[in-house]
């Protein structure tokens, strides 16, 4: 992993802008829903989510693969409340996230060890979560909460 990341953000029309990843990814159109903007796009509050679901799943599967475990694959939601601050300013005050692992929970191996320890791999809800609360919640194949 390289120890900068960059992004270019430009502006297409209104609030449309093209996201920009760099060479072999693709881009992206980022808008802001409507009235606002069109919607033709995910707004910057769901490409945070996007970013702290992403990096969540990929801590968990790292923590399993360190245990050489497979829990027959993730499904991560994640969900934002927005609110207001003391300056009426639009905000995103916390984010919730659920992670389901397809099989049971007694199925995978050392089960305690991987959940006590993925989140601290993740780059992503570790750097904000200074800013903003983040709740994670880690539920099995039979929809047992295990974390």
């Amino acid at each position: 992993m390289s120890d900068t990341a960059t992004v270019t953000i430009t502006q297409q029309q209104n609030y449309q802008f093209l996201v920009d990843f760099g060479e072999a990814i693709p881009t992206l159109i980022a808008d802001e829903p409507a009235p606002t903007g069109e919607g033709a796009g995910p707004e910057p509050a769901h490409m945070l989510l996007a970013a702290v679901a992403n990096c969540l799943s990929a801590s968990l599967l790292f923590s399993l693969l360190k245990f050489k475990q497979d829990a027959g694959g993730i499904t991560t939601k994640a969900t934002c409340t927005m609110g207001r601050n003391e300056k009426n300013r639009l905000r995103v005050q916390s984010i919730d996230v659920s992670m389901q692992i397809k099989k049971p929970g007694l199925e995978v191996e050392h089960l305690d060890r991987i959940l006590g320890q993925f989140g601290e791999f993740c780059t992503v809800s570790q750097s904000i979560q200074a800013g903003i609360p983040i709740k994670v919640r880690v539920l099995d194949g039979t929809g047992i909460t295990l974390k």
